[in-house]
């Protein structure tokens, strides 16, 4: 029997085949859904800047006014939908998927307190008088993006 002979561009092209293949199991394509999710954390700007606890904008509540559990939730949908979405959409990264699904559902659970927050008796000095339409539209995208983010991160093969 002859040795096989050493061909070592078909070795480099070998090691370059496998580190695209790494490269590639390390991310995922969003397609539409990326799109989807782009204007979902743009709505969640948007929110920041309408009423969510009687007349404080979103973004004062982020700052400490209105509340600790709005405040929760602010700082949750902020930095999870807008922050850790935008990340991952540039990076692709697909741990950063579940991140963005996991958090995306702990923000969700609290918007639904601060929305309750708002709809509760004021015995505990908190604000209430109901939740102001920002609070309401952060609530609804957080969990659409919640669900998108969670879609994205089971897509993967």
């Amino acid at each position: 029997m002859t040795e096989p002979k050493n061909h070592p561009e078909i070795d480099e092209l070998a090691a370059e085949i496998d580190e695209v293949g790494q490269r590639a199991a390390k991310t995922i394509e969003l397609g539409r859904r990326g799109f989807s999710i782009a204007v979902l954390a743009f709505v969640l700007l948007v929110a920041q800047l309408l009423p969510w606890v009687g007349e404080h904008a979103g973004w004062e509540v982020l700052l400490g006014r209105g509340g600790g559990i709005p405040q929760l939730f602010a700082a949750t949908s902020t930095g999870v939908g807008v922050f850790a979405s935008a990340l991952a959409l540039v990076t692709r990264r697909w741990w950063l998927a579940w991140v963005c699904a996991a958090g995306g559902w702990f923000a969700s659970v609290d918007g639904m307190l601060a929305i309750w927050s708002q709809q509760s008796s004021h015995a505990t000095g908190a604000a209430g008088g109901g939740p102001g339409f920002g609070l309401l539209l952060a609530w609804f995208a957080t969990v659409a993006l919640a669900i998108y983010w969670m879609r994205a991160a089971f897509s993967r093969s």
